[in-house]
């Protein structure tokens, strides 16, 4: 943005052009997240004017001669709308150098695959998306030789993760949060273990639960941050779109993801990309929400009868609360210690119950079975049933029978991930409102009204 008093106009990576003197010049700071939301990737048109970009919809673009063209040659290999997008990613995942925009977070897991080889041995979290797990077992040990061992990198020690690893180890997967029960992963100290081992294989951490908002992976040590876009970051429920965020030392590895994108054609519209930045302009704003209004929602199951426990690693009770916070991006960390010392507007204030704002997502254990689970689900008005998650709206849904219904019964066990386990992502609507609804449908799916009417 332009500073009149001393004609400078400042921009995300701390770098300025004096508009008086023609010449640019460092500056001592860097703008702050939401700011680099709003401003880097959507800089005004230098020809129009324009202070939103326009949607390129393009397929192909002139040349002036051989070779000869603006930087865009062809849609699939490049675009104004998708560029900018990667442009804007690139400098909110902080420590990232290099962002490649996706047309599903399946296809950014597939390509990342790909780029490692055939016969591989990956690493990944036991308890991962029942999509990347699907493709770790049904497509790539099939289509390329992968092999993947799943450990427990929540409490597993040090001797047992480096026993998992072999010397073709080329990747280590990591959720933190995991989907769904919300368990959280040192990342820190798997990228120690990482590097020890002679296999050096990369550290990919999936961010999508956190966004960049409340984690940076890459300042935590990662090689790779991977993202569903469709999620937190677009927030509105209407684009399907991934990313990978890449530090400055990985740029070899990003003309090699670049290669393979392009080559199978694996890229979002130009509309979609569009969409995407649009909705990253409030990503700060909505993240924020969406915590408090988790946090309240998680302390209200904590409270109730009808419930056996609720994953929220942002609760206090949580085991692994002091490791969350430690997990905390810096931004994320100034807006927890500033809510703990003045509380919000509604006047929650994590002091008084303890824990903090940890991302939108809860999960619980409703007491009983599948009876209960889908009687609650069905009894609530502004909780949707429906899969996904990250949207404005809140919505609910049972793993079990949804989004990890692909995963075996038995390993679906060992997992915690029964009848009962219902997960939520928290919406930015009034916390009240969303309160008093799951209450409701709790005392609904416990009463023994609601039972007689199953017998």
């Amino acid at each position: 943005m332009t500073i009149a008093n001393n004609s400078v106009t400042f921009i995300a990576n701390g770098v300025g052009n004096d508009i008086q003197h023609g010449h640019k010049r460092r500056l001592s700071y860097v703008d702050g997240f939401g700011t680099r939301a709003i401003h880097v990737g959507s800089e005004p048109n230098p020809t129009t004017g324009a202070v939103i970009p326009a949607i390129s919809l393009s397929t192909t673009y002139k040349q002036d001669g051989v070779g000869n063209h603006k930087g865009y040659e062809y849609s699939r290999s490049g675009n104004p709308n998708r560029n900018a997008l990667e442009t804007t990613l690139a400098s909110l995942e902080t420590g990232g150098a290099f962002a490649l925009a996706f047309s599903s977070g399946s296809a950014v897991t597939a390509t990342i695959v790909q780029a490692i080889g055939p016969n591989s041995h990956v690493v990944s979290m036991n308890d991962v998306y029942g999509g990347t797990f699907r493709y770790f077992k049904r497509v790539a040990t099939e289509t390329q030789g992968l092999e993947t061992t799943f450990v427990d990198l929540e409490n597993a020690d040090d001797n047992t993760i480096l026993a998992s690893f072999r010397d073709n180890t080329k990747l280590i997967w990591i959720e933190s949060p995991t989907n769904p029960t919300l368990r959280i992963v040192d990342i820190p100290r798997i990228v120690s273990l990482a590097r020890s081992h002679p296999s050096r294989p990369l550290v990919v951490v999936d961010n999508t639960f956190l966004s960049p908002f409340y984690q940076s992976p890459l300042v935590l040590g990662a090689d790779i941050v991977v993202h569903s876009l469709t999620k937190y970051i677009n927030g509105h429920s209407d684009v399907v779109m991934g990313a990978a965020i890449l530090p400055p030392q990985h740029a070899h590895l990003v003309e090699k993801l670049r290669f393979l994108q392009n080559a199978h054609g694996a890229v979002p519209s130009p509309y979609d990309s569009w969409l995407a930045q649009r909705g990253l302009k409030t990503l700060h704003l909505r993240m924020k929400a969406h915590g408090i209004n988790a946090l309240k929602v998680a302390r209200a199951l904590e409270r109730s009868h009808h419930v056996e426990a609720v994953l929220y690693p942002g609760l206090a009770s949580h085991p692994f609360n002091h490791l969350a916070y430690s997990s905390l991006s810096p931004h994320a960390k100034k807006f927890v210690d500033r809510l703990r010392s003045i509380g919000d507007e509604d006047g929650l204030n994590p002091d008084t119950e303890g824990g903090f704002p940890y991302g939108g997502m809860v999960s619980f254990r409703i007491r009983g079975g599948a009876v209960e689970a889908d009687k609650f689900l069905t009894a609530l008005r502004l909780f949707t049933l429906a899969e996904s998650l990250g949207g404005v709206e809140s919505l609910a849904e049972l793993p079990a029978q949804m989004t990890h219904g692909g995963i075996p019964e038995k390993e679906r066990a060992l997992l915690g991930i029964g009848d009962n386990l219902i997960r939520l992502s928290v919406g930015v609507e009034e916390a009240e409102d969303l309160v008093r609804d799951i209450e409701q449908a709790l005392q609904y799916a416990r009463s023994s009204e609601s039972r007689s009417l199953s017998d």
